[in-house]
């Protein structure tokens, strides 16, 4: 279904994004989210695309299961609750923290040796509490320190040098840039910074659907069916209680999806079929959506995403409208339900 092949990195260009979704309020459009979207066949295949697909992205942290698998193939013997943390924007709930805790300990390493960037849990209601309780910022409390405590565990095992994992040069990112190249089947555009302090490559959005869909339908016992069935198993560790992509996986049987900042959500189905979508303008409003009926629209029975279709617009308090995916997004009739 993929070839072993690498295609030339994406551009570097202004993407040229589309409407994915309409702001309706009292039955006239108020608003428009333009983005991306791009939905995959089980055979690999382009479905549908909208936007530019094409285009050099920062997939923000719907890569991070792709980073995990690249620590499980260099050795990081995580699996379970642990290993979904490792691929995880945690919301900072106490078991989010005391699983980071754990892989540290596995390590022989504590908090003081993350380099992410010290915060305040993702969770509002963790965040308020926290708060009330007169507690910081905190680099254990940050969404990434799971990922971050993976890859000081990673570097540990293999000799590395703790100090400085974040090193674009390091050993380990160079390990996780050639499982992102191999998983995408492209090269990278560049590398950045993300918001934690760790590289972040550049893809297309094609790729990142790719490189998820391999993720989701890897032979067992492989790295990357170690981390898509640990995600599956504990939803929870990889986002939250209650988060929506949580929430989409529980629904979806077999599903593997992850979010990132800025808009961005990928999922795949375990006979290969994925999504990727990317909003331009970051909503999540947007982005919950859009997934659901990329989703629909790859054939997921959509009886099963009907708590996805978005939060209602208010006015004065009562339901006014909505945000509706645009129309070719609607399912193709007759198409096969999962």
């Amino acid at each position: 279904m993929y070839s072993s092949y690498l295609a030339d990195a994406p551009l570097v260009r202004e993407p040229v994004h589309a409407p994915v979704a309409h702001l309706i309020r009292g039955g006239i459009v108020e608003g428009i989210h333009y983005g991306s979207v791009v939905v995959l066949g089980a055979d690999g295949e382009v479905q549908l695309q909208i936007g530019d697909i094409e285009a050099a992205f920062y997939p923000r942290s719907a890569l991070k299961p792709v980073q995990a698998v690249a620590m499980a193939r260099a050795g990081l013997p995580l699996d379970g609750e642990l290993l979904s943390l490792a691929a995880a924007s945690h919301s900072g709930e106490e078991r989010h923290l005391a699983g980071a805790r754990r892989i540290l300990d596995l390590a022989g390493l504590t908090e003081d040796h993350l380099r992410n960037v010290p915060d305040l849990p993702f969770d509002p209601v963790v965040r308020d509490a926290w708060v009330r309780e007169g507690r910081l910022p905190s680099r254990l409390a940050q969404n990434c320190s799971g990922k971050h405590a993976a890859m000081l565990y990673t570097c540990m095992l293999n000799g590395w040098s703790p100090e400085d994992y974040l090193d674009p040069g390091h050993p380990l990112q160079q390990a996780i840039a050639e499982i992102v190249e191999d998983l995408t089947g492209q090269r990278i555009a560049g590398v950045t910074v993300d918001g934690c302090g760790a590289p972040l490559f550049s893809i297309s959005l094609h790729g990142l659907a790719r490189a998820t869909a391999r993720i989701a339908t890897a032979a067992p016992g492989t790295p990357e069916d170690r981390v898509a069935g640990a995600m599956r198993e504990h939803a929870e560790m990889a986002s939250g209680s209650g988060r929506d992509v949580a929430t989409l996986m529980r629904a979806v049987p077999g599903l593997l999806t992850k979010d990132g900042f800025e808009g961005v959500q990928a999922a795949a189905l375990p006979d290969g079929r994925a999504v990727a979508v990317k909003i331009a303008d970051g909503a999540n409003r947007a982005r919950v959506p859009v997934a659901a009926a990329a989703l629909a629209r790859a054939g997921v029975d959509p009886e099963l995403l009907t708590e996805f279709a978005g939060e209602p617009l208010l006015g004065g308090g009562e339901p006014v409208g909505c945000v509706r995916p645009v129309r070719s997004l609607e399912p193709v009739a007759g198409s096969a339900h999962a």
